[in-house]
């Protein structure tokens, strides 16, 4: 009897020493990580604040106004709800996304990590329209109503662009290394070329690109490049009333 007490209060003990150093172990792999991040953080700190301090010195006020500018004066050109500048500046989630995106944009050109990411999620959250800080952008870019839109990280967009709500702009497919794991910064998001229009619900995959002036229709599903001037539409749909035993 006092045998098998003492054989319980060894096994307690060595259960609780292999407590101990499993405690021991994930404290340590606790200091390890938060040692680490704090690494990160000042390096992030560090390269955020050189990265702005080249940024502001790069590009004048009066410049980045110019840009701001075009991207408000094409939401209120382009739309006839629109009554006035102020409410395209103020009322429009398009323009709220497109200003976070230029922001997020140059400090992803300049290398910074994470911040551009964390600047392109909070438009998302805001607004409900996702632009991966690396999509390139050009001039006078409208997204009307927006909720919904994604575009993607290597998406090349033209000037004079308009797309409305629902629109994906994404990968068809992910090359895979030789773990399997996508490689990345391959580029497999559409080109837009220059004064195209794409309408509600479209989706557009992998590296294609859509030529100059062509209309995308609403709900295209397109994976194939397609020239100038082109229009895209769905297959019309076809529908027939019968009345009276017609077409029996």
């Amino acid at each position: 009897m006092i045998s098998g007490f003492e054989d319980m209060q060894k096994f307690s003990k060595d259960q609780v020493d292999v407590a101990m150093k499993n405690a021991d172990v994930v404290s340590k792999g606790f200091q390890a990580l938060a040692a680490e991040a704090a690494d990160y953080s000042k390096k992030s700190f560090e390269e955020g604040s050189a990265a702005l301090e080249k940024l502001m010195s790069a590009r004048s006020l009066d410049k980045a106004l110019e840009i701001q500018t075009n991207f408000v004066r094409a939401a209120y050109e382009g739309d006839p709800a629109a009554h006035s500048v102020d409410e395209a500046l103020f009322c429009y989630p398009g323009i709220t996304a497109i200003l976070h995106h230029r922001l997020a944009h140059e400090l992803h050109v300049l290398g910074l990590p994470l911040v551009p990411r964390i600047i392109a999620e909070i438009a998302h959250a805001e607004t409900g329209i996702d632009i991966h800080p690396g999509a390139t952008i050009g001039a006078s870019f409208f997204i009307d109503h927006g909720t919904g839109v994604v575009i993607g990280e290597t998406c090349a967009i033209g000037q004079r662009v308009r797309i409305y709500q629902g629109v994906t702009l994404g990968a068809k497919s992910f090359p895979l290394d030789e773990r399997g794991s996508p490689i990345k910064g391959l580029p497999r998001h559409p080109t837009v070329e220059d004064d195209v229009v794409i309408y509600s619900g479209a989706t557009i995959l992998g590296r294609i690109t859509i030529g100059r002036g062509s209309t995308v229709g609403g709900n295209v599903w397109l994976t194939r490049s397609v020239p100038p001037h082109s229009r895209v539409t769905q297959a019309h749909a076809h529908s027939e009333v019968f009345g009276d035993g017609s077409g029996i």
